[in-house]
């Protein structure tokens, strides 16, 4: 699926985008029914079977020789465990202690932090073409998410909302670099990484949620009346984790953390569109004046996206790197970060999908 040059195909890039796209849509009106149909509100604990599945998955897909597991030091894939729960606690607290509009200003911030983080940890920079694009997107999806005051409620809200922005923002970048760093496979990375992060989240899990260890109530975990359906809905939502957390990595391998980050913003927009289309959701006018400006700043991103990276092939067929900054993967990747893309089976192994 790489190219001659060591380079993705755009087209695998496009299917892995849409994949993440199409399936983090689903996990989120799935999540809507495990938290607002069965009442299953325990976020961290939903997080921890989440995070199971994907070290299941990952296992049995390299058992079945669907990719090769690779042995990374538990110190090499530390930082992305460690970012991964930590990014999910503290925006779960960042909810908690900040009001719903100064909620969704900080998930925005996330983009220009990226962006800001890359040039002081890489040095990379973006051209200001990139950059007011993102600019666009993120005042489209401001004016499309945040419906009521964005006033700072209190002094810990603002601190733990701010570490919220920048441990997700560094756990995206880490998601990317540690690929090229440890030369390792979207597949193999979150292989090695998972089992770490469900140790942290065994701890946290009954420090967030009220598991009733000392009573089982029916509004704890332990007590929780489980029926068939609500199970079954639980499952799916972890299943379909599988698939967001894989493709999240093959986007961000394949392109960088800020497309993904520009990606995200367009599944907001599209949840919203689907929220109004099947749940009966309120389409104000802002709401969908701010979806038109979203679009139109992704379309512009992706058009300069495009443009570099067809420059940049350009100039590699000519036998010489290029000199301006691109946007959507690093200049000196000498290696296909996806030589596995998603999961193929190897030759030989007598698999098919």
């Amino acid at each position: 699926m790489a190219g001659s040059n060591g380079t993705t195909s755009s087209y695998i890039k496009v299917f892995y985008v849409v994949l993440n796209v199409v399936s983090a849509c689903c996990i989120v009106f799935v999540n809507k029914l495990v938290f607002t149909s069965y009442r299953f509100h325990f976020v961290t604990t939903l997080t921890l079977v989440h995070t199971f599945f994907t070290w299941a998955g990952m296992l049995t897909f390299a058992r079945m020789n669907f990719f090769t597991a690779k042995h990374l030091s538990a110190a090499a894939v530390a930082p992305l465990a460690l970012g991964y729960v930590g990014y999910i606690i503290l925006n779960n607290l960042s909810l908690n202690l900040n009001t719903v509009g100064f909620y969704q200003i900080l998930k925005i911030a996330i983009a220009p932090t990226i962006m800001l983080l890359d040039f002081i940890l890489h040095g990379r920079t973006q051209s200001w073409r990139i950059i007011m694009s993102v600019f666009v997107v993120c005042g489209g999806v401001t004016a499309a998410t945040v419906t009521d005051d964005v006033a700072i409620s209190n002094i810990v809200g603002l601190i733990v909302g701010l570490a919220s922005v920048l441990v997700t923002a560094l756990y995206q970048i880490w998601a990317g670099s540690k690929q090229k760093e440890l030369q390792a496979s979207s597949s193999q990375l979150l292989l090695a990484y998972t089992p770490q992060a469900i140790l942290m989240l065994l701890v946290m899990a009954p420090m967030v949620d009220d598991f009733g260890f000392d009573a089982r109530r029916p509004e704890t975990v332990l007590g929780f009346q489980y029926t068939t359906a609500s199970v079954v809905a639980i499952v799916l939502s972890s299943l379909l984790g599988i698939l967001v957390t894989l493709s999240t990595f093959l986007v961000i391998g394949t392109t960088s953390s800020l497309t993904y980050n520009i990606v995200g913003h367009l599944k907001t927009v599209l949840i919203l569109a689907g929220g109004c289309l099947l749940f009966g959701d309120s389409m104000p006018w802002k709401r969908l004046a701010g979806i038109g400006l979203t679009m139109a700043g992704i379309s512009w991103y992706t058009y300069l996206s495009v443009q570099a990276s067809n420059a940049s092939e350009r100039s590699r067929g000519k036998g010489h790197e290029p000199t301006s900054p691109i946007p959507d993967r690093d200049r000196d990747r000498d290696w296909d970060r996806d030589r596995e893309p998603l999961l193929l089976p190897k030759e030989g192994s007598g698999t098919s999908v």
